[in-house]
């Protein structure tokens, strides 16, 4: 099995569609349909079943896209174990992560990383939480910065450090005036109960974002379910929209220390203190490279003499 051919036909089962597979891949359409037929024709069976729209996967093809990507895994590790056979601070690495944790967390510590191991090459692959792990899994990248929980059959995991996360209402809103919520999130916050928001609009993170559920669970523990007014993949709009007046939020306390919008928002703990915890994370059983292990070791040591500053 050849690794294009592999790479290709599973584009075309990604799109759903020859044409826009080619599209993708910057080839013709012609040139595409022509290798999907002198694959097919090679094995002796159809992989797509042309008769539907978006076009399906065959029982053989699935297990053509199984075996290749089995195959692709393969070769990977067998790479990896070679690059550390020859040398060891050398290769290549993706690192998954967030846009607001490349933002805010690793792009003050790559530099100090690519000073120690210059031979190592970085790649960052930004997604939201679900597709992070699925981007880890499928072996497209090599380790995640992600958060609890995961699946510790699928994962394994070095924990980095744990965020409060925080309250934020617009400086208007009634609670903010009543409770005298301050506009700096770095001094002492005081507690706001969580059933006092119930008739508060909120803005939510989407639903491939683990902070989607935590908000949820949280206003459930205080017995209500939020009036969601609209969802957002990023943590600075909600931020923003939230300080001009548009709903409460929810938002770790590494991002209210980094990120100041235009308009002060207030700030208010909650009473429990909730907090998520960082990880670096990766697939259970893979073959870690000298590269990868150097950066969690790395990025371990970081965030343990950093400490309370993350």
């Amino acid at each position: 099995m050849e690794s294009r051919h592999f790479q290709y036909i599973r584009t075309i089962a990604e799109t759903g569609s020859i044409s826009r597979a080619a599209e993708k891949l910057y080839i013709s359409q012609p040139s595409l349909s022509q290798l999907l037929k002198n694959v097919e024709k090679k094995i002796g069976a159809p992989l797509f079943d042309r008769g539907s729209q978006p076009l399906r996967l065959t029982t053989i093809g699935k297990k053509y896209l199984e075996t290749g990507q089995h195959i692709a895994e393969l070769e990977t590790e067998f790479h990896r174990y070679v690059e550390d056979e020859l040398g060891c601070a050398k290769g290549n690495l993706v690192v998954g992560s967030s846009p607001f944790r490349s933002t805010y967390f690793l792009a003050a510590f790559l530099p100090q990383f690519q000073e120690k191991y210059p031979g190592i090459r970085l790649q960052l692959a930004e997604h939201t939480s679900k597709r992070l792990e699925e981007s880890v899994l499928s072996g497209e990248a090599d380790l995640i910065i992600a958060t609890q929980p995961v699946d510790t059959d699928a994962f394994a995991f070095a924990e980095l450090y744990s965020e409060e996360m925080i309250l934020v209402l617009p400086a208007n809103h009634e609670l903010s005036q009543q409770y005298h919520l301050p506009k700096d999130c770095q001094q002492t916050l005081p507690i706001l109960p969580m059933e006092l928001l119930k008739d508060t609009p909120f803005i939510q993170m989407h639903s491939e974002q683990k902070l989607h559920q935590q908000l949820l669970n949280i206003c459930a523990e205080a017995g209500f379910t939020p009036k969601i007014y609209l969802q957002t993949r990023s943590m600075e709009t909600a931020l923003t929209l939230a300080s001009a007046g548009l709903g409460a939020t929810l938002l770790p306390m590494t991002l209210l220390r980094a990120f100041k919008p235009q308009t002060a928002p207030c700030y208010a703990a909650l009473p429990t203190r909730p907090r998520r915890h960082a990880l670096i994370a990766w697939r259970k059983k893979s073959y870690l490279s000298h590269a990868a292990r150097a950066f969690i070791d790395a990025l371990v040591n970081y965030c343990r003499d950093k400490g309370d500053e993350l």
